[in-house]
């Protein structure tokens, strides 16, 4: 996970991912690369270590529906927390926030 974090934070990246000795980078805000990932490279993310800069519910129910091992977000929400570790996956963060709004801050 280290080394992941390491890199979330180093390069600016959005989000990174590592299974399998593989490494995907993304910079999209969002949900929009792991969802890309969830549609297109599934088997990828089963067991697969995250590192996230802003994980909210839709980031913890992707992740939880693809059998994610572990998760290392800057901010995360606390429902988004609440749901993984309920589904027991591993995680870990730098802040924790009552919740985060989308980008229209609408919702």
């Amino acid at each position: 996970m280290e080394k992941i974090i390491n890199r979330l934070r180093g390069d600016n990246y959005s989000c990174v991912v590592e299974n399998y000795g593989e490494v995907f980078t993304f910079y999209q805000p969002g949900v929009a690369d792991l969802y890309d990932m969830v549609v297109n490279k599934p088997s990828f993310l089963k067991d697969a270590s995250i590192a996230d800069k802003i994980a909210g519910k839709a980031t913890a129910a992707l992740m939880i529906l693809r059998e994610v091992k572990k998760v290392y977000a800057e901010v995360i929400s606390l429902s988004a927390l609440i749901l993984l570790r309920d589904a027991g996956i591993e995680t870990d963060f730098r802040n924790v926030v009552p919740f985060i709004w989308n980008r229209l801050r609408t919702d």
